[in-house]
């Protein structure tokens, strides 16, 4: 049956929701905040929309004819300086829930289209060719013919690549491949449900040398084996900070190259305004050094990463500046609270998850400033309130819409406390 409501809010997933007369939520794909719609109940949380009644001023065309199909986005059909606005208040209300309420947004960032540099597909073989794309929302791979949010660059090698697939007697039926736009160019790691064969490794590196491609790096799908590498027709390097540094297959990059820069202007403005010449920072999560060669032109760097080809490969590249590197898984080993007392700021850069144990240990140290670069609201939300429960006040909030028209927000949050006497790190 057929039935008239009205939308009042969106949800974390980019759904529109409304108020069901028995107090229950029903969840709409593609409907808007302040709409009114025309919707087929499929469950008891959730339905079809069939039309829109009365559109929000906010609504637009969906830039992508994929829309819909394609689980790469939810909010195209939300102008983006709406989604900037939404993804703001979501922030906010997870900083509110932790306690701290009005938080100050002091900026906002969001990633122009067609600037995305990393991006994780699905490889599925099918009668007809190979695809490889997102996921449908609850359903089978969407093949990429058309996205308007990654770079030309490496939206141009997915032709090539779905040909190289095709041919590769490692791929039965499934597998998957990150893609990392480097300085030195396309770095690609590869799964595949087979093993790779000699005659796999000839067509890669084939693929390799006419795409430029410096790396293909491969593993068995489903694995967290160390990946090795397929081909390789050059070195592989990356710029962070105007340090150079040789990433490990499949490395987090962050997924814009402006929106990188928005993240570390936003941390450098946060650190204390006098650092003492032995004063160090401490980075937690520090991966290949997206923040470490930033930070250390204000102050000594201990970097702490629990990724062991992450922490070598940012070791390497630590000759001739202030960035000591250390391995140590921080969820079993943390970077203890007596340490962390004697720091001149804490950076942290935690897993989607949030920082777990590393957490308590930060509270209990009490430092001075704490710069948080949050990419999940709840986990941020968890771990903002033991600070908030410590005694830290919010001094700022920058907003950074990296993941355009998804629901992913990310934010660097700046908690301070009033100093208390500590030791110096030696």
């Amino acid at each position: 049956m057929n039935t008239e409501i009205d939308i009042s809010a969106l949800g974390v997933d980019g759904d529109g929701i409304a108020r069901m007369p028995d107090g229950e939520r029903l969840f709409v794909p593609g409907a808007l905040a302040g709409e009114r719609v025309s919707v087929r109940q499929v469950d008891a949380r959730s339905a079809h929309l069939l039309s829109v009644l009365r559109p929000s001023p906010d609504r637009v065309a969906p830039p992508c004819p994929l829309f819909g199909q394609c689980g790469g986005c939810a909010i195209q059909h939300l102008s983006l300086p709406a989604a900037l606005d939404w993804k703001t208040e979501t922030l906010v209300h997870a900083l509110e829930r932790a306690g701290f309420a009005d938080p100050i947004v002091t900026a906002r960032f969001q990633s122009p289209p067609a600037s995305r540099r990393r991006v994780d597909l699905a490889i599925r073989r099918r009668p007809d060719g190979v695809a490889i794309g997102l996921h449908a929302r609850r359903g089978d791979v969407v093949d990429l013919t058309t996205c308007p949010i990654l770079a030309p660059a490496l939206f141009a090698l997915l032709p090539a690549l779905r040909d190289v697939a095709r041919s590769l007697g490692a791929l039965r039926q499934s597998g998957d491949v990150l893609i990392n736009l480097l300085d030195s160019g396309p770095d690609l790691l590869l799964a595949t449900d087979g093993p790779l064969e000699p005659s796999d490794r000839a067509k890669l590196a084939e693929f390799a040398r006419s795409q430029h491609i410096p790396r293909i790096a491969w593993r068995r799908a489903g694995t967290t084996d160390t990946p090795e590498t397929a081909a390789q027709t050059g070195p592989v390097h990356h710029l962070f900070s105007g340090v150079a540094v040789a990433p490990p297959p499949g490395a987090f990059l962050q997924p814009s190259s402006a929106g990188e820069a928005a993240i570390i202007a936003a941390v450098l403005a946060a650190l204390p305004r006098k650092l003492g010449r032995r004063d160090a920072i401490i980075e937690l999560y520090a991966g290949c050094g997206t923040l470490s060669f930033a930070l250390s032109e204000k102050a000594r760097v201990l970097a702490f990463e629990g990724h062991p080809d992450a922490v070598a490969s940012l070791r390497r590249a630590t000759s001739g500046t202030r960035v000591v590197a250390e391995q140590r898984d921080l969820n079993r080993q943390p970077v203890m609270a007596r340490q962390i007392a004697e720091a001149g700021a804490i950076v942290l850069d935690p897993p989607y998850m949030g920082a777990g144990a590393q957490m308590a240990q930060i509270v209990e140290g009490r430092p001075e400033r704490v710069v948080y670069v949050s990419c999940n609201p709840q986990a941020l939300c968890r771990d903002a309130a033991g600070l908030k429960a410590a005694g830290y006040t919010l001094d700022g909030v920058t907003i950074i819409d990296q993941f355009l028209w998804s629901t992913e927000v990310e934010a660097v949050c700046v908690f301070s406390t009033p100093p208390a006497p500590r030791r110096r790190t030696r």
